[in-house]
């Protein structure tokens, strides 16, 4: 059903400068079942550097499982504004980053609320709800991220034909990935992530409307910040996210990079899709 209230802005921007603070530690079981979870071996010993992205599994808020709403998400408020609109997704990120937590070190993140705006797309309202993250590890700095949040309107039915978006082209380096829901399950045990659009078939398809589950995107930039770190053999010094498009369970969906002046573009495509997240990674 679409929201037919009018947002209350006043109410809603009175968020912004809204402050959080959260530490954890970042333990060698984490880094082993994220490995696991991503078919990847690295070092999970004591002091070794944690992967790129980690930081996402991290300070994730610890709400009641009797405390969520129906689509698996923590009630509204609290440290995130109230927004009365029922979908909400993450659109995208920029990080810079200084230096890799390290295993066994206190993690704290620091996130204010810098912005709420209003728009008006093509499905209806759009929400963003723009916060910035200080992430720290053993008292320094480690990277810095400008999150993006989206809430928006459930889209009207339209019968009405739509052209096909062009097929994403194909990087001069890619990789298969194959989103089982094993895949998508561990990702969001990882990540504390209740909703339930990326494990639950019946509520993704029969509630929500989607074909099938639905691909985290920020395992999407993970999966592209990682293969970058690996194209390049170092660590990008910036990496940013965009997602325009989503990626559905179970079909194949491949992770693409081509060098871009200095920089590495990279995107992740389904078979004959268009181009479901841009990254750019630089060093």
């Amino acid at each position: 059903m679409q929201a037919t209230d009018a947002l209350d802005m006043d109410s809603l921007r009175s968020w912004i400068g809204r402050t959080e603070e959260v530490s954890e530690l970042l333990t060698s079981t984490l880094v082993e079942r994220l490995y696991a979870t991503l078919d990847r071996e690295g070092p999970v010993t004591e002091g070794a550097e944690a992967p790129l992205l980690i930081h996402h599994c991290l300070c994730q808020p610890a709400v009641p499982t009797s405390a969520l709403g129906p689509d698996g998400h923590p009630p509204r408020g609290g440290f995130l504004p109230p927004v009365p609109l029922p979908r909400r997704m993450w659109a995208g990120s920029a990080i810079n980053f200084h230096s890799a937590p390290r295993i066994g070190e206190q993690v704290t993140r620091r996130s204010i609320i810098d912005d709420v705006t209003l728009k008006e797309g093509r499905s209806g309202r759009l929400c963003f709800v723009t916060v910035s993250h200080q992430v720290y590890a053993g008292g320094r700095e480690v990277l810095h991220e400008r999150q993006d949040i989206v809430y928006r309107d459930v889209p009207p039915a339209d019968t009405r034909p739509r052209a096909s978006p062009s097929p994403a082209p194909t990087g001069a380096a890619q990789r298969e990935i194959r989103p089982t829901p094993e895949l998508l399950f561990r990702y969001s045990a990882l990540t504390f992530n209740g909703h339930r659009i990326h494990y639950d078939y019946p509520y993704a398809t029969g509630e929500e409307g989607y074909p099938g589950l639905v691909v985290q995107g920020p395992l999407q930039a993970m999966l592209l910040a990682q293969y970058a770190e690996e194209l390049r053999g170092c660590a990008p010094a910036r990496f940013s996210f965009r997602s325009l498009s989503p990626i559905f369970g179970e079909a194949q969906f491949t992770l693409n990079a081509r060098e871009e002046d200095g920089a590495t573009a990279l995107w992740t495509a389904g078979a004959g899709g268009p181009i479901a997240m841009e990254a750019r990674a630089e060093w």
